[in-house]
């Protein structure tokens, strides 16, 4: 089967850590006799660099016209100024809301090898940590009426966070349809005690839950979920919120793994069409020597696979290989411990690729 794929290597440590993905995805064109055709375009700090704009219009055409969007990593402290026209960020932005991108997935599974980069208590780990974040991404706070005035001698900033029902309808079926492929649990988080888009948040994910008998619903407010998080994470299967209180979640559920070079992300739109980023930065750091962690930018083309192309076995044949990875000791700098083998981002693609 022939996919059309637009990549966006990005900044920082992104070139290297999709190059490496590509020679995963060439391993399963072999096996599998599947073609993947790739289309390279520029978006972040490099596409200001050289066009002027984080996300030209070129860009957002040739995803458009793709089945799915692989990206590296954007940003660095060349273009870090926060009160900068252009930056790029805009460029995520821009691609959530121009490709329609209105669900973000981000799971938090702790990989038994890593068990010990967890921060937290073995008695809190207890026999493992995987929660699936469900994150509403093209509403509510980031994408509402914002404004800055100066009124007599004062600044003024508000920003508007915005719901409708269908926007939380649709992410909120998202979330139960996952659970029924998982615990059938699903906690809602909200802070429907203040907000009146929270309280309408609450009533529409309760109404999607009557179409959903076999899954259990709890809400949550969103300060006692941060606390609960790390108290407790095994009591969590699927968590759903708005797209504020999921970009402070996830972090967090990403942080109680200990391995935040080893977590994928995909942002879903309809007919299936995603794009698909590890969930780190672009660190610019360590960019160009060898040493970045290509893990979770493999593992999002394992969810590109699985969400978007439908390829469910060749999906577990990457995951299945990364782990095998580890169980053998293999590590980057990021992850690495004791009595464990130091790899570079080269070899742990080449180790990857072996044991598919």
């Amino acid at each position: 089967m022939d996919f059309k794929v637009a990549v966006i290597k990005g900044d920082g440590i992104g070139p290297e850590v999709v190059d490496e993905t590509i020679k995963v995805l060439s391993k399963i064109e072999e096996r599998y006799n599947h073609k993947f055709n790739y289309q390279y375009v520029l978006a972040g700090g490099i596409a200001i660099d050289k066009t002027g704009n984080p996300l030209p219009e070129e860009t957002l055409n040739v995803c458009r016209n793709s089945q799915a969007v692989l990206l590296g990593a954007v940003g660095g402290p060349k273009w870090d100024n926060p009160s900068a026209e252009v930056r790029p960020e805009q460029a995520l932005l821009g691609l959530r809301g121009g490709l329609n991108l209105y669900c973000n997935l981000r799971p938090a599974l702790l990989y038994a090898p890593l068990r010990n980069a967890s921060p937290l208590k073995d008695s809190i780990i207890g026999d493992g940590i995987d929660i699936s974040v469900v994150r509403e991404l093209t509403g509510g706070i980031y994408f509402g009426e914002r404004k800055l005035e100066k009124i007599d001698d004062e600044e003024i900033a508000y920003d508007t966070e915005k719901y409708s029902t269908s926007e939380v309808r649709r992410i909120a079926k998202i979330a139960f349809e996952i659970a029924m492929q998982r615990n059938k649990k699903v906690t809602s988080v909200d802070k429907a005690n203040i907000l009146e888009s929270s309280r309408l948040w609450r009533r529409v994910v309760s109404e999607v839950a009557e179409d959903y008998k076999e899954v259990e619903l709890n809400h949550l407010y969103i300060d006692n979920a941060t606390m609960q998080l790390v108290k407790d994470p095994r009591q969590f299967d699927v968590i759903v919120t708005s797209n504020m209180f999921g970009d402070i979640l996830s972090d967090e559920a990403s942080m109680i793994t200990g391995s935040i070079g080893m977590l994928p992300s995909a942002s879903l739109g309809e007919n299936s069409f995603g794009m698909y980023e590890p969930i780190h930065g672009s660190a610019p750091d360590i960019a160009g020597k060898g040493i970045a962690n290509p893990l979770a930018t493999i593992l999002s083309a394992a969810m590109m696979l699985r969400y978007s192309f439908k390829l469910e076995e060749e999906a577990k044949v990457i995951e299945n290989a990364v782990i095998k990875v580890l169980e053998e000791g293999y590590r980057t700098g990021d992850i690495m411990s004791e009595g464990m083998k130091i790899t570079s981002t080269k070899q742990m693609g080449d180790l990857v690729v072996e044991r598919i």
